[in-house]
């Protein structure tokens, strides 16, 4: 039995601000797509703003307005794996050099969390720095590394 639960933390540079047509797209579907994740299997908690909508007006550790962050915690990687590249939540990863200018290093993270615990985003910018500066490890993680709750590579 499972003790941890999967936060995910991932930020795009978007190309303007949320009201500019260019963002249009993203910005109409941010309602759409947090609800299906929260109807998602596997889903726990996503970050929203006051309003309980997206987070679009979170405040973040990040001092260019234009960084979009988004996180979530999941049960496992399987059911946010299904989620983020089986659902049409993957329309929008495929599509977001349409809103998002390229960065530099890994632009998301995941690691692990006791059961209960919900991640802040310091803390998941902490990790994401981790990951740009060590590569991935059991503490901080890319989506193409894995690993499971007990340190292990993660394959299936």
């Amino acid at each position: 039995m499972n003790t941890k639960h999967l936060a995910q933390f991932n930020i795009i540079r978007l190309k303007d601000d949320l009201d500019s047509p260019i963002i249009k797209e993203f910005k109409d579907f941010l309602a759409p797509i947090n609800l299906l994740a929260e109807e998602s299997d596997g889903f726990i908690w996503r970050l929203k703003d006051e309003n309980g909508e997206s987070a679009a007006d979170v405040e973040t550790p990040y001092e260019d307005k234009l960084i979009f962050v988004n996180m979530s915690v999941w049960e496992n990687f399987d059911y946010l794996k299904e989620y983020a590249y089986r659902t049409v939540h993957s329309y929008f990863l495929k599509s977001r050099k349409k809103w998002s200018n390229d960065m530099a290093g890994y632009k998301a993270v995941m690691w692990y969390i006791d059961k209960g615990q919900i991640p802040t985003v310091l803390e998941a910018k902490e990790k994401l720095d981790m990951l740009n500066q060590k590569g991935s490890t059991p503490e901080a993680f890319s989506m193409t590394e894995v690993y499971d709750e007990f340190g292990e590579k993660y394959f299936k």
